[in-house]
């Protein structure tokens, strides 16, 4: 199959696969605030910041790393070190994870005191900590077959995840019901280690078939730590990027009703812009993002067999096919929001307040659109540092509008400050990308 069919199908599978647990997720959440509550549901939000932070900490880098890594030793035929280079990230990730759990086990009540301003979180945390291990397990195995591009695994697990993660809650709460029992928001944190180790266990059986603990037997272990420095070389800068990523994330939930306060508003405006503008206009501008992330998860792997194959021209068309593709899709958007964006707002959520925001945001969608698979890209051909660097720019830039740009000029100060962090991603990636063209070219 050519390279191009090849994107396009893992492209469907996945884009497919994220629309249909998105939908899933979005009913999960309306049970999760019928069952639990507005409180409940806040409390089970309160950590996600914490499981996000320990993810990139300890998978997300490898997962990335581990999939250019495989699609170059693919193509230069070396099948078995593919494989010892996911056995040496499973080791690396799965000890990560123990001892991540561990710290969080023995500081939870710390962690939920000082960094979420709420001791009630400190039991889900516990709960929480345990998810890790499988979550690595996952990762690296989606990583693998996404070297191969091959999306039928990792799409497979996606949809087993979110299918076990709602399904065990369900389950709990009737259970619950039909026992008396009055379950609390920590069952829906126990959903989610269900999903984990439903997921990891698919995907290891999808890995190793039948005769797995032999296969498993026959490897060297001195074999796949070897890779070690070669996956952690690629992976650092990828795991410190998606770690500044998750720590901006957190000072922005934190700082921008403080700095609303700041511009005039009282606590309660704050707070109700934040949640208008992160809850509804953002995932609504960031829907069709399924769609280019699916492409950028398959352009990793992509270009890195192209690279190690040195066909730089076709690695040059396939840049300007998915740079243009992108720029349309995103102009397409923007206009369709410009012209419905208030009317989205106020007859799905409401409020003409989102309506604003989400006209505003539009601008943005050229430019978010195509980033990611700029970014991934610039991944591909190895240079991790410099995706680190671009990224480190841009979340500069919208931190600096957080405490800048909002006590003067409000939240639109702020929505300024996300349009200009995505015109810098955007024009940094081109620049480097025409450079490095014109560099190789022959």
């Amino acid at each position: 199959m050519s390279r191009k069919k090849t994107i396009i199908k893992g492209t469907f599978i996945l884009t497919i696969t994220g629309l249909v647990t998105r939908v899933m997720g979005f009913f999960y959440r309306i049970f999760l605030s019928h069952t639990f509550g507005e409180e409940g549901v806040g409390l089970y939000q309160l950590v996600f910041p914490i499981y996000a932070l320990c993810f990139s900490l300890t998978s997300a880098g490898i997962e990335l790393a581990l999939s250019r890594c495989v699609a170059a030793r693919m193509t230069q035929g070396r099948k078995r070190e593919a494989k010892e280079l996911l056995y040496t990230s499973l080791v690396l990730t799965v000890t990560a994870s123990c001892i991540v759990t561990l710290m969080i086990q023995k500081y939870a009540f710390f962690i939920a005191a000082a960094f979420l301003q709420e001791p009630r979180c400190a039991d889900l945390l516990i709960i929480l900590s345990y998810a890790f291990p499988f979550a690595s397990v996952h990762s690296c195995i989606c990583g693998y077959y996404f070297g191969l591009k091959q999306t039928g695994v990792p799409a497979t697990s996606q949809f087993i995840e979110q299918t076990a993660r709602i399904l065990s809650v369900y389950l709990l709460y009737l259970y619950g019901v039909n026992h008396g029992i009055q379950f609390g928001v920590s069952i829906a944190v126990a959903g989610l280690i269900a999903g984990e180790v439903t997921s990891s266990l698919f995907c290891l059986r999808a890995l190793l078939g039948k005769n797995g603990l032999s296969r498993l037997s026959r490897l060297r272990l001195a074999g796949c730590l070897r890779h070690s420095r070669e996956l952690l070389t690629h992976a650092i800068p990828l795991t410190g990027s998606r770690v500044l990523l998750n720590i901006l994330q957190s000072i922005e939930a934190v700082s921008i009703p403080v700095k609303l306060q700041a511009y005039g508003m009282t606590l309660g405006e704050s707070l109700s812009t934040y949640g208008v503008l992160t809850g509804m206009a953002l995932p609504c501008i960031l829907f069709p993002s399924a769609i280019t992330n699916s492409v950028s998860t398959m352009l990793l792997p992509t270009v890195a067999e192209i690279q190690a194959l040195d066909h730089r021209k076709e690695l040059s068309n396939l840049m300007k096919k998915v740079t243009y593709s992108c720029i349309f899709l995103g102009s397409i958007c923007c206009v369709c929001f410009l012209a419905f964006g208030k009317w989205a707002g106020t007859l799905l959520f409401h409020s003409p307040m989102a309506g604003n925001y989400i006209i505003t945001l539009s601008w943005m969608c050229p430019f978010l659109y195509t980033n990611n698979t700029l970014i991934s890209i610039i991944n591909g051909i190895g240079k991790t540092t410099l995706s680190f660097i671009i990224n480190s720019t841009s979340l500069g830039v919208r931190i600096l509008s957080v405490f800048v740009m909002i006590p003067v000029f409000g939240i639109q100060g702020y929505l300024w400050g996300l349009l200009a962090s995505q015109v810098c991603i955007f024009l940094f990636c081109l620049l480097y990308l025409q450079f490095y063209l014109g560099k190789v070219a022959p």
